[in-house]
């Protein structure tokens, strides 16, 4: 890749963290006073004054925004003000379980919805391409916490085959990366579908198969490699939205990752903790979009081709 296209694309994703990391700063100190919700309502005004001074509350927002920055700069991104430990140490805890439920929600999002899609676009018209279209349509008309709570009521209240909460098992996995899984799936298949039957009508199919190329092959050769690009985007897309649905899943079935501790850290006003998991998340999607970025040079090289004539021009 051409060396100030992707220079250029790290100084976005470098600004794009900045500004996702200012936008929550200010919101959470303008939402509400830390002290004042993390101090009990028996607390005295001397107490309160003195938890704002040894966390640097007592100074403007503007002195605040400049500290926390300049510490970040350094790799210092706080303290929880819950038991005062670095707020990337109390993030890192929680990483392992959110990666686990993600990764499997992105394996069953990949495996359903490729294939899924691939079959429909062969199958066009048949009752296999309305069964996926269905499949869609439900994925993208259910959200994530009603599908979540109605696995829940079947599965572990009236059946009684799944746990309804926590860790420790692929049992206790099974329904959280399902419910992430499904509407990300639908997503994939519908673009998939779409990408497939626009490269089966392109003439250099039409030329395969008069050679007398096999069908399966001219599917896997030809189609699917062309059709991966806008494939790829929508995965990448996706990732992020998988992400940012662990925050809800997550709280639907107690899971103990980071998306769990976000939504407490919000309610306790832990400043350091949600800016932590913010930049967290927004660094994710930066490093997305710059794979994603990077996969449409390997998929189609005329692409990075374009890419170093524009960075010349």
């Amino acid at each position: 890749m051409n060396l100030q296209f992707l220079v250029t694309k790290l100084f976005r994703g470098a600004l794009t963290l900045l500004l996702a990391v200012t936008f929550v700063f200010v919101v959470l100190r303008a939402s509400g006073d830390p002290a004042q919700i993390m101090m009990s309502d028996e607390a005295s005004p001397d107490a309160i004054a003195a938890f704002r001074e040894r966390w640097g509350l007592d100074k403007s927002m503007f002195e605040q925004y400049i500290t926390y920055i300049g510490a970040m700069l350094q790799g210092d991104f706080g303290n929880s003000f819950r038991d005062g430990r670095p707020a990337l140490e109390v993030i890192a805890e929680r990483i392992p379980v959110t990666l686990q439920l993600g990764i499997t929600a992105l394996l069953l999002t990949l495996l359903i919805g490729i294939p899924a899609g691939v079959i429909a676009a062969l199958k066009r018209g048949t009752w296999v391409d309305q069964a996926t279209m269905s499949f869609t349509i439900l994925g993208h008309s259910i959200p994530n916490f009603f599908l979540g709570i109605l696995l829940i009521l079947l599965f572990s209240m009236t059946l009684r085959w799944l746990p309804s909460s926590g860790t420790g098992s692929i049992w206790h996995l099974l329904m959280p990366a399902i419910t992430l899984g499904t509407a990300a799936a639908a997503t994939v298949a519908r673009f998939t579908r779409s990408s497939m039957l626009d490269v089966l009508h392109q003439p250099f199919m039409r030329t395969a198969k008069a050679k007398g190329i096999p069908h399966e092959r001219r599917v896997l050769r030809h189609a699917i490699p062309n059709a991966a690009i806008p494939v790829v985007t929508v995965v990448g897309m996706r990732i992020g939205g998988l992400i940012g649905g662990a925050v809800t899943i997550e709280t639907v079935f107690a899971w103990p990752g980071v998306g769990m501790l976000l939504v407490n850290a919000v309610n306790q006003r832990d400043l350091a903790v949600v800016q932590g998991v913010v930049l967290l998340i927004a660094f994710t999607m930066v490093a997305i979009n710059l794979i994603v970025d990077l996969a449409y040079g390997w998929l189609d090289p005329r692409i990075e081709l374009q890419n170093k004539k524009a960075a010349t021009a």
